[in-house]
């Protein structure tokens, strides 16, 4: 695998994260990759740490980084693209793969390559969450909970998520939460789940906001209050139908304002990775700064 910083004359540098997803099918495209290595650049990224300044020593050789991993490898590649010009694109070797769905990226380096050869994109929004970046969405209740137990687990993969989300939500007790949204409403409730959404799913096409959009200037807030365990069933039937909105427990509010939660739960989660934040949070929008790499699969163009 090419070494960062090897002068070649590709346009994308693809960084690797080996430890993502199942580890056979990593193996296999991390061999399909070093096969293209004369079509895409690559090197391996073995921490967060590591990947700022791998993309910082290569900033002014490539035009399109690209995080080859989980939503957590998109969210460390993105958070240095913020502001620059620079392209971002996924090849989607996580659990979830939320982001990489919603944008189109599939796990083929081949089809990766045409898309990039032809350099399209399209700018879209970021939310800051006490200055953390969120790319896809964010919040606290069974989806933070799972994502704090999940980081703790050593099997990977779609089924112990599966698995460890029913054994969260069969122990799920609401919380205490109080938000502002600029000067216009307070709302103070229990809740099961309160989400803050840039674009549409968790990931594995479970939809927790349908309507939203990562260009339009607005952060989706979906509240779901407490619902009888029994109607659990009908709420993943309704994720995966991207008809949760329309259950009398969700609540959806859009807006552009600056939002302030007050609760004592700490357990967040931003883009599917586990964060603890105690006090006020304060949460708003940041208006199409990051460039996003199109694919014919783009649910957004």
């Amino acid at each position: 695998m090419k070494q960062a910083g090897t002068e070649n004359n590709n346009k994308a540098l693809l960084i690797l994260n080996p430890t993502s997803g199942v580890q056979p099918v990593t193996f296999i495209v991390t061999k399909d990759i070093e096969r293209r290595k004369d079509e895409i650049s690559a090197c391996k990224s073995m921490s967060k740490t590591e990947t700022g300044p791998i993309i910082r020593e290569n900033f002014d050789q490539y035009e399109v980084f690209v995080a080859a991993g989980g939503d957590g490898t998109v969210h460390t590649v993105a958070s240095e693209l913020v502001d620059t010009g620079k392209i971002l694109a996924v090849l989607p070797l996580g659990s979830g793969n939320g982001f990489a769905r919603e944008f189109g990226f599939k796990l083929n380096v081949r089809h990766l390559i045409s898309d990039i050869s032809r350099t399209e994109s399209m700018d879209i929004d970021v939310i800051d969450i006490n200055e953390n970046m969120c790319l896809n969405v964010a919040g606290i209740g069974l989806d933070s909970f799972v994502a704090h137990s999940f980081n703790d687990l050593k099997l990977r993969g779609f089924l112990p998520y599966v698995w460890l989300t029913f054994k969260t939500f069969l122990l799920l007790r609401p919380f205490n939460v109080k938000i502002s949204i600029g000067d216009e409403e307070v709302i103070s409730e229990e809740l099961f789940v309160i989400t803050f959404a840039n674009t549409r799913q968790f990931g594995n096409n479970a939809f927790i906001a349908p309507r939203a959009r990562p260009d339009d200037g607005l952060i989706d807030i979906v509240l779901i209050k407490p619902f009888p365990k029994l109607f659990g069933p009908l709420f993943i039937l309704r994720l995966f139908t991207k008809r949760i909105n329309k259950s009398k427990y969700v609540r959806t509010i859009k807006t552009d304002k600056d939002i302030i939660i007050e609760t004592d739960e700490t357990r967040f989660h931003i883009d599917g990775e586990p964060l603890t934040i105690s006090g006020k949070v304060a949460i708003k929008v940041r208006r199409e700064v990051l460039k996003v790499l199109k694919t014919p699969g783009n649910k957004f163009i």
